[in-house]
């Protein structure tokens, strides 16, 4: 669990990293953690915390990230001049998969998953 701050998105990202360690992919992961989290810190409501989850498999890391907020992720097209907007297109761009799911309480968890080449 980690609180709704600006610091615990490197400690999400961190915690990710060592769960997941060196490798191809491992920088594909800390960036989408990066962004999954900032989104969950923008989405979720004041005084609630976030949670991120992760399954490293010898083939396979599967990422989620809990939020209390409400809504849809989507994948914007922000305009060349936007600050903000282009998360998502991160993610789908790096994850070899990625959605949204149903949680128990409040909001979503939204996940990525990345194949770990030369393993399969």
């Amino acid at each position: 669990m980690f609180a709704r701050s600006v610091r615990s998105v490197g400690r999400a990202r961190d915690f990710v990293a060592a769960a997941v360690g060196a490798g191809d992919r491992a920088d594909d992961i800390r960036v989408c953690v990066s962004e999954l989290a900032t989104n969950a810190l923008r989405h979720t409501p004041a005084g609630r915390l976030f949670l991120v989850r992760v399954d490293a498999q010898e083939h396979l890391v599967h990422v989620e990230v809990h939020d209390a907020g409400g809504g849809e992720p989507r994948v914007c097209s922000p305009a060349a001049t936007d600050d903000h907007g282009r998360g998502l297109l991160l993610v789908a761009a790096l994850a070899d998969d990625w959605g949204t799911s149903d949680r128990e309480g409040p909001g979503k968890a939204v996940w990525a998953t990345f194949k770990l080449p030369g393993r399969l």
